[in-house]
């Protein structure tokens, strides 16, 4: 059971969350996948498209779940330091 729940604790989520927030980036990849395609074929449309994407995602992995992880951590260790 471990396998399942460390790397969504290590990251402040749960299972359910872990799997959702997961869900989620993979559906943003996949249209933005479609939009590089059809950028690729016709250079014209969705120049910009691509780009958004990947910022958004870098927008919510590293910033935005970096920032949970560091109040998890510190929640954690107040935890722990009143229990002694």
């Amino acid at each position: 059971m471990n396998a399942f729940t460390e790397h969504p604790r290590s990251v402040g989520e749960n299972y359910w969350q872990h799997m959702g927030a997961s869900l989620s980036f993979a559906a943003t990849m996949l249209l933005g996948a479609g939009a590089a395609l059809v950028h690729a074929i016709f250079p014209f449309l969705l120049v910009r498209t691509g780009s958004r994407v990947i910022t958004r995602l870098h927008e919510r992995m590293v910033v935005k779940r970096g920032l949970a992880c560091a109040r998890t951590i510190a929640s954690e260790r107040s935890a722990d330091s009143s229990v002694r």
